[in-house]
């Protein structure tokens, strides 16, 4: 497989003729820097990618590079022994679309260090199905687990549910033994949640947290993809010894609680930075979905495949609200 002369990028750039992404002609010399060249087969489209892609939120670091936070292909030419031509690759975060050039192209350079081979029991494009929402979902998961969390504690809770990460984690907590439930501002969207492995949907607006700094316990444990608001209400209500592993901050960054549902409950509050994971964990993340914990319902949560001409117009629709499901981005 020979390196290309030229390829196709989604480039995003910000100069003096202000912010803006565009389809552009490159070659493998213009990437940024890494001993594994790679030939793209997939990225996903994800809420982050759409800031990088709009200049609507400040994800790159530097200036231009490609979009795309996740990428999955072949080998096409590494320096390093580790990879060969034709092996089977997939990378998460690691600075793709930040400081690095990301997955939105038909080539990418990858460091060695964060290049992870892909799993017997995962296509390639399952692997990017599952793409940083899923990855982030399995390492919540992990987290729970890792902190002595079981299935017979009771019920995980998942807010954000119609969102990437929380359909995907509700699907890997059943898969893993667990009951789970969900929280979603989307009541439309119960049935497909209850589809996924959902007991029980609950529509964000009739949430009622209560006032005290503890509450009646709801539930053993919680994946928060809020934050702000929903993540403090959450601290209220977790049985004790229980834990919430959080992973994001759509709803605020801030956080109003008390130490008493730490203190009187042992409530654990569980960081899950998926972005810079070190590669072990990656390792052994991305070898629990596909043998342990993969998706029942992968090929339903996936809702279409798009080029990257598309790209833009699929942003506005994810920034708007209207999006829902995984998309991947294809070079077929």
């Amino acid at each position: 497989m020979s390196s290309p002369a030229h390829f196709r990028a989604f480039r995003i750039r910000n100069d003096q003729d202000g912010y803006r992404a565009a389809v552009e002609d490159m070659s493998a010399d213009a990437l940024t820097p890494g001993e594994v060249l790679v030939k793209t087969a997939f990225s996903s489209i994800n809420y982050k990618d759409a800031l990088a892609g709009t200049g609507k939120g400040k994800i790159l670091r530097r200036h231009p590079l490609n979009g795309g936070i996740d990428v999955a292909g072949y080998v096409a030419a590494s320096t390093d022994p580790a990879f060969r031509e034709g092996d089977a690759v997939l990378c998460t975060g690691c600075g793709l679309s930040e400081t690095r050039d990301g997955g939105y192209a038909e080539y990418v350079k990858l460091e060695s260090q964060w290049a992870i081979p892909l799993p017997a029991g995962l296509t390639l494009r399952e692997s990017m199905i599952l793409g940083t929402a899923g990855f982030t979902a399995a390492l919540a998961v992990f987290q729970l687990v890792r902190n002595g969390q079981t299935p017979d504690m009771g019920p995980i809770v998942v807010t954000g549910a119609t969102g990437g990460v929380g359909m995907l984690a509700i699907d890997i907590l059943t898969r893993a033994g667990f009951e789970a439930q969900a929280i979603t501002g989307k009541a439309d969207q119960f049935d497909f949640l209850i589809n996924l492995g959902a007991t029980q949907c609950i529509a964000r607006k009739e949430l009622y947290w209560g006032q005290r700094p503890l509450e009646a316990a709801h539930w053993a444990g919680a994946i928060d993809n809020v934050g702000g608001d929903m993540l403090a209400g959450l601290t209220r209500v977790i049985r004790p010894y229980g834990a919430i592993a959080t992973c994001g901050n759509a709803g605020g960054a801030e956080l109003a609680t008390t130490v008493m549902p730490f203190i009187l409950r042992g409530l654990s509050l569980l960081g899950v930075a998926s972005a810079g994971t070190a590669r072990p964990v990656r390792e052994r993340i991305w070898q629990h979905l596909a043998d342990d914990w993969k998706p029942a319902h992968l090929e339903t949560i996936a809702t279409g495949s798009v080029t990257l001409d598309a790209l833009g117009g699929v942003f506005g629709t994810m920034l708007g609200g209207d999006s829902f499901g995984r998309k991947l981005v294809t070079m077929d």
